[in-house]
């Protein structure tokens, strides 16, 4: 098996300071990529600037023969983002690599969570995904070359409690995903969502003592797999837990036709409408809109002719 190299890519990751993006960045810069690290040093809830964490890693990727640039810019405003972006183009001439990691945590239940903490989680996750890939976007296409890893979560796909913010800019995120892989496949560039779970600074808190083994260099090597010019799929969720990694989709039950329904009706076939299973499962790329429409059509034109 070759080892798997980024030698002259530019990879930019954001949250680099510490956790997970920290990970990323140091595996990227062992494998000869240029890295811009991207971390304002920021408290978990986004609060106060520290660029020790940044230029930390930094150091120690510089020390190890390989070449990085601190960049403290928040990704939370749009200034910011393509502040981020500009450093890696000024810096090493391009970008090949985006990596969204940068996150906060507010918690608090739907009865107290305030307005402005769910902006303040939605700034930094979700549109914070938005002010770094909408510049660095059309460089990859005019490149003709690019690979994009949004950050997802558990919490994206299926919830939890007191973190509805963050839930719903990690759901976000999946819809940008498909976005950027849908406009990017003809332009040769790829993007794909992670989804990790590991015990990093966002765990604090939480009672840990019973989970297996879960650190972030469990997480990397996916990540690092989709950000190689050797991967091979665009659209797709990744799952990277506790030494698992699996693939999360969208699916959907088969479902029933009726010419017209009453609310009856659907009460007494809900058992199957929700059967699932014979999964439908409609890729991404290269037109899973489309396709999804064409099958809903389709059933509908052969109960007509039936």
């Amino acid at each position: 098996m070759s080892t798997l190299r980024f030698d002259d890519r530019v990879a930019v990751v954001t949250g680099a300071g510490r956790g997970l993006g920290r990970e990323y960045a140091l595996l990227l810069a062992s494998r000869g990529a240029n890295v811009v690290v991207n971390d304002p040093g920021g408290s978990l809830t986004g609060d106060g600037t520290d660029a020790g964490p940044a230029q930390a890693v930094v150091d120690e990727i510089v020390s190890a023969g390989g070449q990085a640039v601190a960049v403290t810019e928040s990704v939370a405003t749009p200034e910011g983002g393509r502040a981020i972006i500009d450093a890696a183009v000024e810096r090493f001439g391009r970008v090949d690599i985006l990596i969204h990691n940068a996150g906060t945590v507010r918690r608090g239940s739907l009865k107290e969570l305030t307005y402005n903490d769910f902006e303040a989680v939605l700034d930094v996750h979700l549109r914070g995904a938005f002010h770094v890939v909408r510049p660095a976007f059309p460089l990859m296409c005019q490149a003709g070359y690019g690979r994009v890893v949004l950050t997802s979560s558990i919490g994206g796909l299926y919830g939890n409690h007191q973190v509805a913010n963050y839930a719903a800019a990690k759901a976000g995120i999946l819809g940008l995903c498909n976005v950027v892989a849908l406009e990017g496949a003809d332009e040769g560039v790829l993007c794909n969502a992670i989804v990790p779970g590991a015990v990093t600074r966002m765990a604090e808190g939480l009672d840990t003592s019973a989970y297996p083994p879960m650190g972030a260099e469990l997480v990397a090597p996916a990540v690092g797999w989709l950000a190689h010019e050797s991967c091979s799929v665009t659209g797709e969720f990744f799952v990277a837990i506790a030494g698992r990694i699996a693939r999360a989709v969208v699916a959907e039950s088969p479902g029933i036709y009726r010419p017209s329904w009453t609310v009856e009706e659907v009460g007494e076939s809900i058992h199957a409408i929700r059967d699932l299973s014979d999964p439908v499962i409609f890729p991404v790329v290269p037109d899973g809109h489309a396709d999804h429409i064409r099958y809903s059509f389709g059933r509908a034109a052969e109960e007509v002719n039936s």
